[in-house]
């Protein structure tokens, strides 16, 4: 017995060694080696830019919709969002721009009706799974740093509608927009919309610069008065700017070690403010590291 009391009595005076403080996703991200970033190419940057504001940077998806991108592209090169404006901002929901139902023509190129690029096929996408159930697919995961959701028994893959989303206003099917009219996601994922509407890309940078804008009125957003409409002095493609002016970013690699990682770590949260882990964690709230490059 008297053995045991000096064990705990040495136990208070040296003092129990500190638990190991786990990291956190911040953490991962911080300390990523190069090697599990990937360069997003210049051809697949969009740079908007408010008359009063600054850029906002939004990375293009050409894998999954790719006529649709092409047809962005050429609406970029080709003058045609000469004169647009953000002109619907609906709260919790999106932001749109363009030129709001002009009869404007299309630059040369542009494919009037392209399919529907709703879904694409999950053959040849690396899918890192989420590892936890998903409402609206039967999984869910992570592709070439997008969110996917995904069917492997039938074979589809879909970019999912999460915040910062970027995807192509349409009228009534059968039209799939021609990407004229676009909006970004400003509020809670409407994942309702997936395979429902041709997502072309994210905001990667400026997303704060739609969400902050006032709230339209009107009936879904739309402002009510044109005075209101918020002018875009430009939208271009990065690779078509002076190499000095281009900006340049990078993505986490979703298919690394790191990357696994730091879903787990989102998953299962202990940062010195959480008292219970989730265990599970919702394919939105996992954003995807995205930082700039010097």
């Amino acid at each position: 017995m008297r053995s045991l009391f000096l064990t705990a009595a040495a136990a208070l005076l040296i003092g129990a060694a500190p638990a190991q403080k786990l990291p956190t996703p911040n953490d991962i991200v911080a300390q990523a080696p190069a090697s599990a970033w990937k360069t997003i190419p210049a051809d697949e940057l969009m740079i908007i830019d408010l008359k009063n504001g600054g850029p906002i940077v939004i990375q293009l998806a050409p894998a999954f919709a790719p006529v649709h991108v092409a047809n962005i592209k050429i609406l970029a090169r080709g003058g045609y969002w000469n004169g647009a404006t953000v002109y619907r901002v609906q709260d919790d929901y999106v932001a749109q721009w363009g030129l709001n139902d002009s009869d404007k023509p299309w630059p040369a190129g542009v494919t009037a009706k392209p399919p529907a690029e709703y879904v694409r096929p999950l053959k040849g996408l690396g899918i890192t799974p989420l590892g936890s159930p998903d409402p609206y697919a039967p999984g869910a995961g992570f592709a070439d740093g997008w969110p996917v959701a995904y069917s492997a028994k039938a074979g589809w893959a879909n970019l999912a509608h999460c915040y910062a989303s970027v995807g192509v206003g349409r009228d009534l099917s059968p039209d799939t927009g021609t990407g004229g009219e676009l909006y970004a996601v400003i509020g809670h994922g409407p994942r309702q919309l997936d395979r429902n509407i041709a997502l072309v890309g994210r905001v990667i940078d400026g997303i704060d610069r739609f969400s902050t804008l006032p709230r339209g009125t009107e009936a879904l957003g739309f402002y009510k008065d044109k005075a209101q409409y918020v002018p875009i002095a430009s939208i271009r493609i990065a690779s078509d700017m002076p190499a000095g002016q281009r900006p340049s970013y990078e993505y986490m690699d979703t298919s690394t070690a790191t990357f696994a990682r730091y879903l787990h770590l989102r998953a299962n949260r202990h940062d010195d403010f959480y008292i219970q882990p989730a265990g599970g964690v919702d394919l939105c709230n996992v954003q995807v590291p995205v930082r700039k490059k010097a």
